[in-house]
């Protein structure tokens, strides 16, 4: 800005002042293309002899992308010096609020001198200091200077922040977007707690740097005192890796990696770690998954899941599922065709699990397809499935099967539904040293089979109306042809072990879960289903359910519910009249005596200040799955809003059927605009191998704008 006045003046309206000074034909002449300063006053003077600019009364000065506000303004276009007194504020770019009682500033407000500094950054954080020094309009040095992301007490705002970051000299750098401290201290509710020669941290426009992360520290009665210490590296904009050094007293030292990075069309999250115990054993794992657009058809991604045992992930304090799986696959979506080609690994993480006996999938391949709609609403439907597994010690399984069908819907006259289905499936196995049992050799060979279908369904609506609620009540019938057989024992069976039968698979034409087993034979499914709509969205609903088959099959296990003719009662209730209440209650009854087998319920009631939730699950002994003894369990969950910045939560876990305790959790959290206090009190019950029951306590503090720290106690 060679020269401030003429701009201030022709922003005013005064143009033929202007035009009259010097100072405009210098600019004009030298081509010179700062941006235009406008400036609005109530009153404004110009002494022409000192070269003096005058204004007062709600003064505003504008300049590219910054505002400058004040009661009275004086600049003065010789020394090119601007002096503004009186409620003074400056608004920047970056969003940025200066208020000041006295300024002085070049014309083009980038270097001069502040007092009674205050600053509002972007992201509502707070600066206050003695004065300051402005450079380059990007460096603020200030004395004895103060930061807080916390608001200041309405009543009182002469009280001390929550909490608040005091240091002899702050320096808020806008260029490289860090706000530094020199002989700096923490006070929480005005009382020193923490000091610090030296502080830094970036300002509200930094959404990602490389440095140190806050560390953690804890105590565990396995691996002792534990101290992490992360360091985030950011690679690009797309890119970047946070390395975590875990140093523990009792085991050695190990290493966790997270990578992320997003592709124009993928992304790649991997969590790796590693380490060496007290007993010399390199332990570590891998959790990672791509996933990645080749085009609008078709796509691949791949699932990494492996560790170097089974309790690692547990005793380490990792996500730890019963299994890990890798996945490597590619699929493709195309109107009304779907394909997939799947490679699977498995990892078993239980005792008993022997790697021996766990299979490699390599390839699946599935086809699917589904036709338009034909003259009389019908469609053709398609699915085919390549299967290859393979075992180091058991059965190797080559699978082929095709299913094709044919769907026709129907409406009658007085609004029955029928929906007409004819299907014919055919399967081709080539297994190796399958055990066939009964004492019979195992087998390894060609078996084929070939299951035609056809089957009937039927629904009858009735829908009543009555002032705000709307009812409709619907019997519904399946009815299934098809040849008895079907499971030779020359056929394998890996992936339709679990049954469960239930409200969600009892008009299902197959209850299993995979291809290898089928249904067989002429059998019926009939229920009904209740509904209750009200005005308000909220709605209550029940079915009740049963099935049977003129032939028993014994394809089903014991405990099924549908190893007899006539099958248990399935039954789902669903209440929920408003948002205070919301409950599920599945069930299967005894077909003779209506014992449950089968028990499922869960339930949210209560408003946000008070919600709780609970789940109760009972299954009985069923033989060849996972329940081969009865199983008994409560879940509880306890959520308090106590009031506008405290709440808590217990949960717990008791197992019924052993009458004890699996874990609970309990804590209690405060949060408001500027700080987040988390204190979690959990007991796990879990033991196996060298996991033994634990307690944790763990105390997390943010600082928000700031960081956080947390302490952990097992």
């Amino acid at each position: 800005m060679a020269r401030l006045l003429p701009r201030f003046l022709a922003a005013a309206g005064i143009v033929a002042a202007a035009l009259s000074l010097p100072g405009l034909a210098h600019a004009q002449a030298a081509g010179t293309e700062e941006a235009p300063v406008l400036l609005r006053a109530d009153s404004m003077s110009y002494d022409r002899e000192l070269g003096v600019v005058t204004a007062s009364g709600h003064v505003e000065v504008s300049r590219d992308n910054q505002v400058l506000l004040t009661d009275h303004l004086v600049y003065n276009q010789r020394d090119d010096i601007l002096t503004a007194t009186g409620n003074v504020s400056l608004l920047e770019g970056e969003g940025d609020v200066f208020f000041a009682e006295y300024v002085e500033l070049t014309g083009d407000l980038k270097n001069g001198i502040v007092r009674d500094i205050r600053i509002i950054l972007a992201d509502g954080a707070r600066i206050a200091a003695n004065g300051g020094k402005r450079t380059d309009g990007v460096v603020h040095e200030m004395s004895k200077g103060v930061y807080s992301a916390c608001y200041l007490c309405a009543d009182d705002p002469t009280r001390p922040p929550l909490w608040q970051v005091k240091a002899i000299k702050l320096t808020q750098n806008n260029l490289t977007h860090d706000v530094s401290y020199e002989d700096a201290w923490l006070e929480i509710k005005g009382v020193p707690v923490a000091y610090t020669p030296y502080f830094s941290h970036p300002d509200p426009t930094v959404k990602k740097r490389s440095g140190f992360l806050p560390p953690s520290m804890g105590n565990s009665s396995d691996l002792g005192f534990i101290v992490q210490v992360p360091y985030f590296f950011n690679i690009s904009p797309s890119e970047d890796l946070t390395v975590t050094p875990i140093m523990t007293s009792d085991e050695g030292p190990a290493l966790v990696g997270d990578y992320r990075r997003h592709l124009q069309k993928g992304r790649i999250d991997a969590t790796a770690s590693i380490t060496q115990d007290s007993e010399n054993d390199i332990r570590g794992h891998i959790d990672s998954e791509g996933r990645f657009d080749i085009n609008n058809t078709w796509r691949w991604g791949f699932d990494a899941q492996r560790s170097t045992d089974d309790t690692y992930l547990r005793r380490y304090g990792f996500e730890s599922p019963q299994s890990l799986t890798s996945r490597l696959y590619t699929e493709a979506f195309r109107r009304r065709n779907y394909f997939s080609a799947n490679a699977y690994a498995f990892q078993g993480l239980q005792e008993n699990d022997d790697p021996g006996t766990t299979p490699l999938v390599l390839p699946m391949l599935d086809y699917r397809h589904v036709g338009e709609p034909g003259k009389f609403g019908g469609r053709t439907r398609m699915d085919v499935n390549l299967l290859s597994l393979a075992r180091s010690d058991g059965t190797d399984t080559r699978r082929f099967s095709v299913d094709a069908g044919y769907d026709i819907p129907y409406t009658g006259p007085l609004g029955d539904v029928y929906t007409l289905s004819t299907s014919l499936r055919g399967d081709i196995y080539q297994v190796n040293d399958l055990e066939r049992g009964d004492g019979e050799s195992n087998y390894s060979g060609v078996t084929e089979r070939l299951i035609p279908e056809i089957a009937l369904n039927w629904r009858y609506p009735f829908v009543r109306s009555e002032g705000r609620i709307v009812q409709v009540f619907e019997p519904i019938t399946s009815v299934f042809v098809s040849p008895y057989g079907g499971n030779p024992n020359t056929i394998p069976n890996e992936d339709s072990q679990e049954i469960e039968f239930d409200d969600t698979n009892l008009f299902s034409s197959s209850r299993f879960s995979g291809l290898d087993r089928v249904e067989s034979g002429p059998r019926v499914s009939y229920g009904a289903r209740w509904a209750a709509y009200g005005a308000g969205g909220g709605y209550t609903s029940v079915l009740v359910g049963q099935s049977y088959r003129l032939k028993e099959d014994d394809t089903f296990a014991e405990g099924s519910g549908l190893e007899d003719n006539l099958s248990d009662i399935v039954a789902r209730a669903q209440v929920s009249p408003n948002q205070y209440l919301d409950l599920i209650y599945r069930t299967r009854l005894d077909k003779e005596d209506f014992t449950p087998r089968r028990n499922e319920a869960t339930v949210s009631t209560g408003p946000r200040a008070l919600r709780l939730s609970a789940g109760y699950v009972f299954y009985d002994r069923q033989q060849d799955s996972e329940f081969t003894t009865s199983r008994e369990e409560w879940r509880s969950t306890v959520t308090a809003q106590i009031n506008r910045y405290w709440r808590s939560q217990t949960s717990v876990v008791y197992d019924a059927e052993a009458k004890e305790s699996r874990s609970y959790d309990m804590s209690l959290i405060y949060e408001d605009e500027c700080l987040i206090f988390d204190t979690r009190l959990a007991r796990s019950f879990y033991s196996d191998r060298d996991l033994v029951p634990s307690d944790s306590i763990i105390f997390r503090v943010m600082f928000k704008t700031l960081g956080e720290f947390t302490t952990t106690a097992y």
